[in-house]
C-alpha cells in the first residue's frame, strides 16, 4: 500500500506544471553581482546595461539572478528592468521601425531613454555622451513641480480689480519638450530634449540668429575649388528653426535656405520663410516642375516640403497624457532650388489659403487713391 501511494505522488509530479522561468534586465550602466546579501560580500560577475539576467530566487530588495555565461549572484533589484518593461520597449521599436527620421541628434550627457514621455515613466536603455540619435516626433507636457511644491497662485492687485470683473486667467503651465527616438543599435524610447543636441554643421549655426536648429537637411553641393574647407564640395542646406522654448505647439516658426556663394566663398540666405507655425517633417527629393515654363523645368533638381498651420484650423492644444501634438488642418509648400534661386510650386487652380502666424501680422492699408488736379 505504501509503495502504491509512492508511486502515485511520484505520477502525480510529472504532470506538475514547472515554474514559468523569469527574466530581469540590467539598468544601470555597470554594476556586479555578489555572493551574499551583506555588509561584507564578494564580487561574482560584472553586468552592464540591458544585460540578461533569469531568476534563480527573490529576496528583499535583492533577486538573485544568473548570466548567460551561467555565473551567478545577488542584484538590487533597483538596478533592473522587469520583463513586461522590456517588453514594453520592444513593443516601441517595432511600432516606429519604420518611421521616417524627421532630424539628427546628438547626446549631451549619459541619460537613459523613456518608455513614454515623463520623467517617473519607466527608463531601460542608458546612451552614452556623444551617441547619434535619429529624431522620430516631438511631444510636450507640463513640467512637474519639484516634491512638496504646490503650482501658485498669483493674487490679483485689488487695486486694479473692477467690480464685476472676471478674475484674470492663470498664468500658462511651465512645459518641457520630449523626443522619440532612434540609437546607432535601433532601440527606441523618449528622451529629455534637454539632454541631446540637434546635430547641425558649425557652418551654419553661427548664422542662427538667436533661435534653435530643429533640423538641417542637405540640398544638394556646389563646387568651390577656391573654398576653404577641405572638401570642395560645399553642402546647401534647408533648414528649420523654433525659438528656445519648449511647450510650443509646432516645431519650428523659419524656414531658411543657405546656398553658397562661389564668388564671396561663404554661405548666403537664399530664401526665408518666416513667423509660420510649421511641423515635421520636411521632405527632401529632386523633382521636376511640371507646371513650370522654364528651360529647366523639365530637369530633376533639389526640391523641398513642408506644412503649415491653416488660419481656420484653431488653436493646436497638445495631448495633456501623451504630449502629441496633432494639427487640425495645414498647408502643404513646396519649393524648388534652381541654381541659388528657390521658388515655389502650386498646382493651377489650387488654393493656397491662408497661413496661421504665431506673432500679430500688420495689415496691410490700402493707399488713398491720388487726387486729381
Amino acid at each position: 500500500m505504501l509503495a502504491a501511494v509512492t508511486i502515485g505522488l511520484s505520477g502525480c509530479s510529472q504532470f506538475r506544471p514547472k515554474p514559468e522561468t523569469q527574466y530581469v534586465y540590467v539598468t544601470a550602466k555597470q554594476t556586479f553581482l555578489r555572493d551574499r546579501v551583506a555588509a561584507v560580500s564578494n564580487r561574482t560577475a560584472t553586468v552592464g546595461n540591458g544585460d540578461k539576467l533569469q531568476v534563480l530566487e527573490h529576496g528583499r530588495r535583492y533577486v538573485r539572478v544568473q548570466t548567460e555565461k551561467g555565473e551567478t549572484g545577488w542584484i538590487d533589484e533597483k538596478q533592473v528592468a522587469t520583463q513586461d518593461v522590456y517588453n514594453q520597449f520592444d513593443a516601441l521599436k517595432q511600432q516606429h521601425r519604420s518611421d521616417p527620421a524627421v532630424a539628427s541628434g546628438v547626446v549631451r550627457d549619459e541619460v537613459y531613454m523613456h518608455v513614454k514621455p515623463g520623467r517617473d515613466t519607466e527608463k531601460f536603455y542608458r546612451l552614452a555622451e556623444g551617441e547619434k540619435l535619429t529624431l522620430l516626433s516631438r511631444a510636450t507636457l507640463e513640467k512637474p513641480l519639484p516634491p512638496g511644491m504646490r503650482k501658485p497662485v498669483p493674487a490679483a492687485d485689488p487695486k486694479n480689480v473692477k467690480p464685476g470683473a472676471a478674475p484674470e486667467p492663470p498664468p500658462p503651465p511651465a512645459m518641457e519638450d520630449w523626443w522619440l527616438v532612434r540609437d546607432s543599435k535601433g532601440d527606441t524610447g523618449w528622451l529629455y530634449s534637454r539632454m541631446m543636441d540637434v546635430d547641425a554643421p558649425d557652418a551654419i549655426t553661427r548664422y542662427a540668429e538667436g533661435q534653435r536648429i530643429v533640423g538641417a537637411y542637405v540640398l544638394t553641393k556646389v563646387y568651390d575649388p577656391e573654398a576653404e574647407q577641405d572638401d570642395k564640395n560645399i553642402p546647401i542646406y534647408v533648414t528649420v528653426m523654433s525659438p528656445y522654448k519648449a511647450g510650443l505647439p509646432y516645431d519650428f516658426d523659419q524656414v531658411r535656405v543657405f546656398t553658397w556663394s562661389v564668388k564671396k566663398h561663404r554661405y548666403e540666405t537664399g530664401f526665408r520663410d518666416k513667423n509660420i507655425e510649421g511641423y515635421l517633417p520636411v521632405t527632401i527629393k529632386m523633382t521636376t516642375d511640371p507646371y513650370g515654363k522654364s528651360a529647366t523645368a523639365t530637369t530633376p533638381m533639389p526640391t523641398f516640403t513642408y506644412r503649415v498651420l491653416a488660419d481656420d484650423s484653431g488653436p493646436v492644444i497638445p495631448d495633456p497624457v501623451t504630449g502629441a501634438i496633432v494639427p487640425n488642418k495645414t498647408i502643404l509648400k513646396t519649393y524648388r532650388l534652381e541654381g541659388n534661386y528657390v521658388h515655389r510650386i502650386i498646382v493651377p487652380g489650387t488654393p493656397t489659403g491662408g497661413e496661421a502666424h504665431p506673432e500679430p501680422t500688420a495689415k496691410k492699408e490700402k493707399a488713398p487713391p491720388k487726387k486729381k488736379h
